[in-house]
């Protein structure tokens, strides 16, 4: 462990606290913020996050607070976990409270929807910071809350600030991979989302373990594809924020994506099913930026592109799964 002491977690829904009960384990100090005071103040109140990761009380090293500048100071090593669609905005307000020496990791998934960039381009873009990197793999909050094995991969543009964060969420049951492959292991974080959206509305539709598995490999094939033309290493896809990820994400109720696409395949409206989940549903922006980054750069996603079109265009899910069934007989792995 390195000799660090303090480190500030940026959101408090139920990623972002799980891993700051992460991170308080290991001995740091945990400056949890989040945006909304009320939110914060019941934090502080119940000593634990009730509306998002209830049952888990926080231990004194972790210090709830609505103030970003106080969760930022003299912090070194900053974890962000918010909404891609916050992204951008808030690194604005971020900026005039670091240094070019702050370390910036994300734990969020997805692209800003109107320029199809990555996360790592707006940290880029907005802060100008020399150490950044990004955390994924096939982990749920409540598991990780619980201190249940779990196993994740830490990427970063820098060797050394990437093994330090790695060293810093390390644990007993929470292991922790290095990588250099920012980009890989962003696309493996996105993408898996869209594509547990279509295996839950299979399953809403009532198709079977045949129909999932087909889904799941077909998909895969759709990131490494996507991944190969964004210049991804095809080892990070099949990795832990790759095929591990789009696996859990795919066939577990805990996850929000699947759960959404259960709602839309069982006949629900986008709006409904948004509304059933009462969390951020980051597959459902990401389907949009996804589609028009496929658009732009003649990337054929069969899969994604019909969530895009059930989400976005109207096409009911029964409709999406026989153009699907209809297009032309082909090679598999020519396919990919």
């Amino acid at each position: 462990m390195t000799k660090i002491s303090k480190v500030a977690v940026i959101g408090a829904g139920s990623w972002g606290t799980a891993l700051a009960l992460q991170l308080a384990r290991n001995g740091l100090q945990v400056n949890l913020w989040g945006h909304e005071k009320k939110h914060i103040d019941k934090l502080l109140v119940d000593n634990q996050n009730t509306e998002f990761l209830p049952s888990y009380p926080f231990p004194d090293n972790i210090i709830p607070t609505a103030s970003l500048s106080e969760a930022v100071l003299d912090v070194l090593h900053i974890l962000i976990v918010i909404p891609s669609k916050a992204y951008r905005e808030f690194l604005h307000q971020l900026k005039p409270l670091i240094n070019q020496q702050t370390r910036i990791f994300w734990a969020s998934k997805g692209f800003e929807i109107e320029s199809g960039k990555f996360l790592h381009e707006l940290v880029v873009e907005e802060l100008g910071i020399e150490h950044f990197g990004v955390i994924s793999g096939p982990t749920f909050a409540t598991e990780v809350a619980k201190n249940l094995p779990a196993a994740v991969t830490c990427a970063g543009n820098k060797q050394d600030s990437t093994q330090e964060f790695a060293e810093l969420l390390h644990g007993e049951h929470f292991r922790c991979y290095t990588s250099s492959d920012v980009i890989g292991v962003e696309i493996g974080g996105a993408l898996k989302n869209v594509l547990a959206i279509a295996v839950g509305a299979a399953d809403g539709l009532g198709f079977g373990a045949n129909t999932r598995a087909a889904l799941i490999t077909r998909g895969l094939a759709e990131v490494m594809r996507f991944g190969e033309k964004m210049g991804a290493q095809k080892e990070t896809l099949m990795g832990l924020s790759g095929l591990g990820d789009l696996i859990l994400t795919s066939t577990d109720n805990q996850s929000r994506n699947r759960r959404f696409g259960l709602a839309i395949g069982q006949g629900q409206n986008v709006e409904q099913a948004i509304q059933s989940i009462g969390q951020t549903v980051e597959g459902y922006r990401a389907a949009k930026a996804i589609y028009l980054m496929a658009q732009k750069q003649s990337i054929a996603l069969p899969i994604m592109g019909q969530v895009y079109k059930v989400l976005y265009e109207g096409k009911s899910p029964a409709e999406a799964v026989s153009e699907l069934e209809s297009r032309e007989q082909k090679s598999e792995i020519e396919s990919i």
